[in-house]
């Protein structure tokens, strides 16, 4: 039996060099400013090389990057990748500091720190700062999210690029705290701010409450996305922001030493990015009443569910008896219940196969959709690993139904590695569908989910802690049922001596109160009494429609170089990704335009990284130096599941068994191209080296899938038919919480004389059930609702009063006929 260790160890029982995470948070309106400072401390007898891997938002804008070591402060550089590579290891070859910063090649939300040649006895603090755009919840709110969960990410046998090596813990082990302020201010009040993790009350700033501050509660461990929604009073209002440009020359330090600074000159001559003033404008289109009432009945709905074995971990730490797939799966019942008449449907799922219910979407039918679902109940997390690629491939294969609009949704944890090469997949495809994707879990990838629904003109949302998935898909199904906008154009009206050049891509999507931004470099010279306007043009319904906003040119005071930066990141995005379209010699002009244009901005890219060489430390840093690798928290609850064969480093022992016991619990998680992706979960024993077969779909060993207790609307809603209307019958009663007896006496006169069927008055009975006892769950039911009052029209039943006045009498509420809308 192996000893045990004290102190902060990794899996191979080494000190752990990362001691504390200090982040201060800044929230101007929608915009926020990231300052994260990571504090480093050798206690070896020798020198060592920390090296983090960790996720960060995918649309981050990292744009500075610093260390300070004793008495040295050194500034890094953003310089081409290789070159940065380079120079990092030719520091460490020669004995100097060094610190490197760079992007995944793979995936643009997680990034790997390394801290050389740091001295037995040495402190270093590494100071990282970014700027991101915050999104908008369906609620209003802007979320903010701080990513400290990276779990292992698939990768795909024979998928482009090299694998990334990631040490990973069960987040309950995080051997280093974290402490988290944050300070909000707007120009309107600041409403109120919610976490799923526990937070010191909001303290005001003024008494017009636009300013406040917040805080993580004392005791708050680094084991979960730390996650923030925002709210403001009269949110999200249309606005622009012109930022002034840098000067033609500006000095920057590149490190101190003592009392000694040294400092070296960027240009940003006018006429470039960073020297001309940027415009950020924000806008939120509100649409007419009578458009947004009338939704579709027509479309071609895929739903393509991840059932990987990481999905069947819990949906949150505070929720262990609600698994992922599970979550799911209760989301799909509410679906497609939920479909219109008319329309076209299929289930894809996927692991390390995939398959589908249909052999092609399928008129959407009661027998189309008792069939899924019954196929759907029998679903579980057991296709081992995460390959996304091949089912959306197949389904972009399949031709598009006319006149049936193809509308994508994609459920999974995000666990991928090939994360461009799918966002590259859907851009190519973006012309025929629109693409709507959540992520489930915590450590759900944000390039991933953010980027789908980017690339194919739809929405994103991420379902972590506390949050139901049901009411978020549901509002995304009724974005997708709102007619498309089309014909989108943007107009600038400018003085005659400024011009705008957009940097931001063409808008192609636009849905009712969700922000769409615009970056745009202008050039030229303007008074300060100067104005501008930007008009955005489209079709809606075939009726022409355009919302205006009139700003002022005169630069804001306060914003430093925010706007730049995020207008730099967002034109990075852009040709990366059109990099990655692309082959041929047009790959290498790409290239070179987003490493000078991100040399020049100071902002991160795919092929650029932050070096800092502090070549002042006296002397060379003697004898041989060892690589520590700095765990990240890994959250998954459920006993574990391993696919392919384990690629952690192992301890020797004389023990024949499967099993090996990890006494303090650390899990080495490698990308291991050979095998695919490890799949660990909390747990103090690893495979060891054993191979596991993978199980697709379900065989004669499968056990049958236990039933789940559903709550009482969702027993409801499985008993709705596809043409909107529910029966009466014992199982309906049960719900209603009456027995069937109580259910036939109630009937009023016309019933009794059978003038009107019985599913008329079940109908009644369930809607009137929904409007008095789940009104707080409307979201998740109100399409089906429509549904359902649209099929009670079309009967043209007598007497509709008296069934509701019955049905009041009945359920013991007091529900009014106009809210059925029958």
């Amino acid at each position: 039996m192996a000893n045990f260790c004290c102190g902060l160890l990794t899996a191979k029982r080494e000190p752990v060099p990362l001691k504390s995470v200090e982040v201060e948070l800044e929230v101007k309106d929608h915009v926020a400013t990231v300052i994260s400072t990571l504090i480093y401390e050798n206690k070896e007898d020798k020198p060592l090389e920390a090296v983090f891997v960790f996720p960060l938002p995918a649309d981050a804008a990292v744009c500075h990057f610093s260390a300070k070591v004793g008495q040295t402060h050194v500034v890094a550089e953003v310089k081409e990748k290789q070159q940065a590579r380079e120079e990092y290891d030719d520091a460490l070859s020669s004995g100097q500091q060094a610190f490197l910063l760079e992007e995944s090649d793979q995936s643009p939300d997680i990034f790997r720190l390394s801290v050389g040649s740091l001295p037995p006895g040495e402190s270093a603090s590494i100071r990282l700062e970014y700027v991101t755009e915050l999104a908008v919840q369906a609620d209003d709110g802007l979320r903010f999210c701080l990513p400290a969960v990276l779990n292992p990410r698939y990768q795909p046998p024979g998928s482009e690029g090299a694998s990334v090596q990631v040490s990973s813990v069960p987040a309950s082990m995080v051997p280093y705290t974290l402490s988290f302020s944050a300070r909000v201010s707007s120009p309107r009040p600041v409403w109120k701010v919610e976490s799923s993790s526990s937070l010191e009350p909001l303290q005001y700033l003024n008494p017009e409450q636009t300013q406040a501050t917040v805080k993580l509660a004392a005791g708050h461990k680094f084991d979960r996305d730390v996650e923030l929604l925002i709210y403001y009073k009269d949110a999200h209002q249309p606005s622009a922001v012109v930022e002034a440009g840098q000067d033609s020359a500006t000095w920057r330090h590149g490190f101190v030493h003592g009392a000694k600074r040294l400092f070296f000159k960027l240009r940003h001559d006018t006429g470039s990015l960073m020297g001309d003033p940027v415009v950020m404008v924000s806008l939120y289109p509100e649409f007419p009443q009578a458009v947004m009432s009338s939704l579709a009945s027509c479309g071609e709905f895929v739903f393509l569910l991840d059932r990987s074995g990481s999905m069947d971990c819990p949906t949150s730490h505070n929720k262990q008896e609600e698994t992922r797939i599970g979550s799911a799966k209760d989301t799909l019942l509410l679906l497609l219940k939920s479909l219109p008449v008319g329309c076209y449907f299929n289930i894809y799922s996927f692991g390390s196969d995939f398959g589908h219910i249909f052999p092609k979407s399928e008129e959407y039918s009661e027998k189309s959709m008792e069939e899924a679902l019954k196929k759907v109940e029998e679903m579980s997390a057991d296709m081992g690993g995460t390959e996304i690629l091949q089912p959306l491939k197949h389904i972009y294969s399949q031709p598009c139904i006319p006149n049936q609009p193809r509308q994508l949704f994609v459920f999974t944890d995000g666990e991928v590695c090939n994360t461009k090469e799918v966002i590259n997949l859907v851009k190519k495809n973006a012309g025929s569908h629109r693409c709507f994707s959540f992520g489930i879990g915590e450590g759900a990838s944000s390039a991933l989910i953010n980027g789908l629904a980017k690339e194919g003109g739809g929405h994103a949302d991420f379902i972590t802690g506390n949050d139901r998935m049901q009411p978020k898909v549901m509002q995304a199904l009724r974005f997708a049922l709102q007619p498309a906008v089309e014909s989108i154009s943007v107009t600038w009206d400018l003085p005659k001596e400024v011009s705008a050049t957009v940097l931001s891509p063409p808008i192609t999507t636009i849905f009712q109160g969700q922000r769409s931004l615009i970056y745009a470099q202008l050039s030229g010279k303007s008074s300060k009494a100067a104005e501008g306007c930007v008009t955005v043009k489209y079709s809606l319904a075939g009726h022409p429609s355009q919302n205006q906003l009139h700003f002022s040119l005169k630069p804001a005071g306060d914003t430093g170089l925010t706007v730049h930066r995020l207008a730099a990141r967002t034109l990075i995005r852009s040709l990366e990704l059109e990099e990655g379209l692309s082959r041929g010699q047009k790959d290498e002009a790409v290239k070179k335009k987003v490493v000078d244009l991100s040399v020049q901005s100071g902002v991160n890219s795919s092929f650029t990284a932050f070096i800092a060489v502090n070549k002042n430390n006296g002397q060379s840093i003697q004898g041989p130096m060892v690589r520590r690798d700095v765990p990240t928290p890994m959250f998954c609850g459920s006993p574990m599941t391993v696919y392919g064969s384990m690629c952690a480093p192992q301890e020797d022992s004389e023990d024949s068994e499967d099993y090996e016991d990890y006494d303090n619990g650390y899990i080495q998680s490698a990308f291991c191209e050979d095998f695919g992706m490890i799949e660990t979960v909390k747990s103090k024993r690893c495979l060891k080296g054993k191979q596991i077969k993978k199980s697709i779909g379900k065989s004669a060993e499968t056990p049958e899938p236990q039933q789940r207790r559903k709550d009482p609307l969702l027993q409801l809603v499985s008993l709705q038919k596809a043409s909107g209307c529910w029966m009466l019958d014992a199982a309906l009663a049960s719900v209603l919480g009456k027995t069937s007896e109580e259910v036939e006496k109630s009937k009023p006169a016309p019933f009794l004389l059978k003038k009107v069927n019985k599913e008329v008055w079940a109908t009644i009975l369930a809607l009137m059930w929904l409007h008095a006892f789940k009104t707080d769950a409307k979201v998740e039911w109100e399409l089906l609702a429509l549904k359902a009052a649209s099929w009670l029209r079309a009967q043209n039943a007598p007497c509709m009063t008296e069934c509701v006045a019955a049905g009041n009498a009945l359920l013991g509420c007091n529900v009014q006929a106009d809210a059925l809308k029958i």
